[in-house]
């Protein structure tokens, strides 16, 4: 019998595709009888409005009935860890970071050292470490998930431990870290290719979904799932021949939604699988073009309901209905759009902030910074930032936004935070730029000595005040005060810090590029 690990609270429970029963919550979970809403009534609508006609897309489904989602229930509240790329459904967890009083020092806990790839690709050496967006995942494991890996996976070293750090490197390697001791709590995994982006832990499975991002040699290209009891690849797509587009990477983060497993690619598709341990299996993909092209997705589905958002790299915004996997609105941000976009429900509404880069723009342009109504895709409002493009000797620095942005809390809570590279439109090459929510105004900027693309993460302390992590590309990590914009305190390590970093206590843990991965204590 397949075990799943995490109990799921639902508001309803419905028979999927093929009779699989949605998960259910164990019946001393509830001591009261509470009337159900049906699940019907709860979903956005199934709806399209006049700006989808900008979208030529085809819906292949697998199964000759539709598969709606099964519950509304985001799955990722429920685990003890961090799971996926920023947290949650809506990419917009504050991650649980605390400290005490005003931070004045940040100390290294522990370094990891991952292999250092030679090998040349069509797009130049990667090395290790981890690059774009490079988010470790943080699992607490309990003692009975404990001893089923002791009792089943063949991975396990001597210093596995019930708190684990995963992370996919850019040598092509998995990695699994005791969290304590920075010590290897597993053999690595052989991912295949250069991994960039962040891999994702099933919140009911022993999965671990793993996009690749630079093929290093000729061979399969694509995405694939690993059974974590096995400590092997048990699933590999790619490339896909019915693909709109020819660039099969996945540095998009796959994320569960209403038991179903979505995944965004660079082919111009998206998407939805059927689990179970160790495996997946399609039922539907969504292909599009917008003025005759298929554009790539680098972005990351945010989901809201039954609602999914994602950005591409033509500047296209686009929200789907994840039931039918057709397209609700369409926005259009003038430019490749690869950071995730973050939602945040505001009086009832969902709300999505997100920005573009400059790219297609030139060598200079404007990085546009948007909200936009999450049910209608209507803006709320814009803000224009000059940004500027970089061409160095065989390589293009895009200016704009590549971090996910962060929603305040706390005394700053009306306010959201963003990295921009500037690139030479300001005296800085990048900026931690505060925005407030309601009207798009700068409230500061933070000026950086190097571009930035890692996205900042919150700390809060027993007055919940916030304090903002972030780290830039000439290996320098701030404290900064949210409300003012105060660096309180900032330490120069040397290395590239694409990479986005977690929360865990008063401890970060982020890779750089090199062959690190560090865990920090915030002091």
């Amino acid at each position: 019998m397949l075990k799943k690990f995490f109990p799921v609270l639902l508001a309803v429970a419905m028979i999927g595709c093929n009779g699989h029963k949605a998960p259910q919550a164990d019946s001393q979970d509830s001591t009261e009888t509470k009337e159900e809403i049906p699940i019907e009534q709860l979903f956005l609508p199934d709806t399209a409005y006049a700006s989808v006609e900008a979208v030529k897309f085809i819906v292949e489904d697998e199964d000759s009935v539709a598969c709606p989602l099964r519950d509304l229930d985001d799955r990722y509240e429920h685990v003890n860890g961090i799971f996926v790329f920023r947290k949650n459904l809506r990419r917009d967890a504050s991650f649980g970071g605390r400290v005490k009083g005003t931070p004045s020092e940040v100390e290294i806990a522990w370094e990891f050292t991952t292999a250092y790839d030679t090998s040349h690709t069509r797009f130049g050496t990667w090395g290790g470490g981890s690059g774009w967006t490079g988010q470790p995942l943080y699992a607490h494991w309990t003692d009975e998930q404990m001893a089923q890996f002791k009792k089943q996976s063949p991975g396990l070293t001597p210093d596995f431990g019930e708190e684990e750090i995963i992370v996919g490197s850019l040598c092509g390697k998995g990695y699994f870290i005791n969290y304590q001791t920075g010590k290897a709590s597993r053999e690595p995994l052989d991912l295949g290719n250069v991994i960039k982006g962040t891999v994702s832990l099933d919140p009911e499975y022993y999965n671990l979904y793993v996009g690749q991002g630079v093929p290093r040699q000729a061979g399969p290209f694509g995405h694939q799932a690993f059974d974590l009891l096995k400590h092997e690849r048990t699933f590999f797509f790619g490339p896909d021949p019915k693909a709109w587009r020819g660039w099969n990477a996945f540095d998009s983060n796959a994320i569960v939604a209403g038991g179903y497993l979505f995944w965004c690619g660079e082919n111009g598709s998206v998407y939805k699988y059927e689990r179970r341990q160790g495996s997946l299996r399609r039922v539907s993909v969504m292909r599009y073009r917008v003025g005759g092209m298929a554009p790539g997705i680098e972005s990351s589905l945010c989901v809201y309901r039954n609602y999914g958002y994602f950005s591409d790299n033509k500047g296209n915004v686009i929200c789907l209905n994840l039931n039918t996997m057709r397209p609700v609105w369409y926005y259009n941000n003038h430019d490749d759009s690869d950071g995730t976009m973050v939602c945040r429900e505001e009086g009832g509404t969902p709300y999505l902030y997100t920005a573009c880069e400059v790219d297609k723009q030139g060598d200079s342009g404007l990085c546009h910074f948007i909200k936009l109504n999450g049910l209608n895709g209507e803006r709320i409002w814009e803000q224009q930032i000059p940004c500027r493009r970089i061409n160095l000797p065989g390589k293009t620095l895009d200016g704009g936004m590549y971090a996910s942005p962060l929603i305040g809390g706390g005394d700053c809570s009306e306010m959201i935070f963003a990295n921009i590279c500037r690139n030479g439109a300001a005296k800085s090459a990048g900026e931690l730029t505060a925005f407030s929510t309601k009207d798009g105004k700068i409230l500061y900027t933070v000026p950086y000595g190097q571009f930035a693309w890692s996205s900042p993460i919150p700390f809060y302390n027993e007055k919940n005040e916030l304090f903002i992590f972030a780290g830039d590309a000439s290996g320098i990590i701030r404290i900064i005060r949210g409300k003012t914009g105060e660096v309180v305190c900032q330490k120069v390590v040397g290395y590239n810090f694409e990479s986005s970093p977690i929360a865990i206590g008063n401890t970060a843990v982020v890779g750089c590029r090199g062959n690190k991965i560090y865990k920090f204590v915030i002091k």
